[in-house]
């Protein structure tokens, strides 16, 4: 096994503090905790009448019609659609997940995902990438921009991966790499894989320091199938993943050699005891802040030609989320965005505790949105400084109206930011330093940089 806890202390150093503050507090949708006014100290949120956080203050509306923000925070694109990139390609659009890294020398580097199918504008001709149609590279993959740690000013960017299709999420590692996945399964020979000559559905690794195109190998041990996040826990090098469909089920990949996913590994689907189904859609068989123990189902022909692989997880006993989509790592719990679970659809999130073989791996419900103000389909998420969850909405509807959500360690959501364009907000990631928030709006592309006061 690699020694990567160097890498692993700077991986945690932004959201350690974060993380302490979520697991020592109990999330639900009821009265808040007794610890909820630990936030109170900084002079930005607001307070409602029990003394608990309620967010930073009302929006005010940005000049320019794009995002809506609280006083005392502000935003920057550093980059968008059909910006010219130093490879001599441009910015493509439709940017999804997003992970930032400490790439050394001053400079953060942003793997920005593409969700690109096939005929979608590449931004140029690619040099190179894992499959071609009609001779070209297909347009799926990622770009990274290279920015000055201090003034956040592009220095550079250009694509890094290349000839892959749609993809939508990811997750960063501790060894300084952006997991990039395909939300597809298409390959030759089905509806909508004319052309193609390689089967899709597969996680990439691209190095965040890597100049130029990564090496577009797939990892296949880690399994084809609908995906979209991933993360990675540090401290045994499991990776975690989860996968867009109504009756998903959640994964982990034990590779042989932690930190070297190419070497292969044990792809495992998640059973929850005495819960078959967390969904909830029928009535409350969850509720938040209950506990269950977890075991894992080693899966087999995880390369699934058939797009069986969630089916028979299910089949031995895994259990289903409804559509699997933003997954975020802290140092002893990663949390599970499941975007149309809950009575009312709109969304759950759950928390799962790592036993590291000190018990059974624990999973609990910390939140479901009861309305669409709390938050209306969560997509990506992350963990703000302040132990807070930030939230990407991605509406389902004629006319989107979609926010970054904060909720708080005790359970209260409120708004953080309002998205004035029609397309969702995704990739949402802070800096190294835990400074600044980096976002997408998807299309048209536009990369974002938030930044202010952050409550502690």
């Amino acid at each position: 096994m690699p020694d990567f806890r160097p890498d692993r202390r700077q991986f945690l150093s932004a959201t350690g503090i974060a993380f302490a503050a979520l697991l020592a507090s109990g999330c639900r949708t009821g009265s808040p905790s007794s610890d909820a006014g630990a936030v109170q100290s900084a002079p930005t949120p607001t307070s409602g009448a029990s003394g608990a956080f309620a967010g930073y203050g009302p929006l005010r509306r940005d000049p320019d019609g794009l995002l809506d923000l609280p006083e005392g925070f502000s935003y920057r694109a550093i980059s968008r659609l059909g910006d010219a990139m130093d490879d001599g390609g441009t910015v493509p659009d439709r940017a999804d997940g997003m992970g930032a890294f400490d790439i050394g020398n001053g400079e953060i580097a942003l793997v920005r995902n593409h969700e690109l199918r096939p005929g979608h504008g590449s931004g140029g001709v690619i040099a190179s990438g894992y499959d071609r149609r009609r001779g070209e590279v297909l347009p799926g993959g990622t770009t990274t921009l290279v920015l000055d740690s201090r003034t956040l000013s592009v220095k550079r960017q250009f694509r890094s991966l290349g000839g892959t299709i749609r993809n939508c999420a990811g997750g960063t590692t501790p060894w300084g790499t952006w997991l990039s996945c395909e939300e597809t399964v298409l390959a030759p020979g089905v509806s909508g894989g004319e052309g193609l000559s390689r089967s899709h559905g597969w996680v990439f690794e691209v190095p965040a320091a890597a100049p130029g195109l990564a090496d577009p190998a797939p990892l296949t041990a880690m399994g084809r199938f609908n995906h979209e996040a991933a993360c990675v826990d540090p401290e045994t090098g499991f990776v975690y993943m989860t996968e867009d469909r109504d009756d998903s089920v959640f994964y982990r990949f034990v590779p042989d050699v932690p930190g070297d996913l190419a070497k292969g590994g044990r792809l495992q689907a998640m059973a929850i005891e005495n819960l078959p189904d967390t969904r909830n859609w029928t009535g409350t068989v969850i509720a938040p802040g209950q506990s269950f123990a977890v075991r894992w189902i080693d899966m087999d022909e995880v390369e699934a030609p058939a797009d069986d692989l969630r089916r028979r997880a299910a089949d031995a006993g895994a259990s289903l989320i409804a559509r699997g989509e933003g997954l975020h790592m802290g140092e002893d719990a990663l949390f599970i965005c499941s975007t149309s679970g809950g009575l009312m659809k709109l969304g759950q999130i759950f928390r799962l505790v790592p036993g590291r073989g000190n018990g059974p791996d624990r999973v609990e419900l910390f939140f479901e949105s009861e309305s669409e103000d709390q938050f209306n389909y969560g997509d990506n998420l992350c963990v703000a400084p302040n132990g807070h969850l930030v939230v990407c909405e991605d509406q389902y509807t004629d006319i989107v109206d979609n926010h970054l959500r904060g909720i708080t360690p005790d359970g209260r959501p409120y708004d953080f930011a309002r998205l004035r364009s029609q397309t969702e907000l995704a990739g949402a990631c802070f800096s190294p330093d835990g400074r600044t928030l980096f976002v997408n709006a998807y299309s048209p592309t536009a990369t974002l940089a938030i930044t202010g006061s952050w409550a502690a």
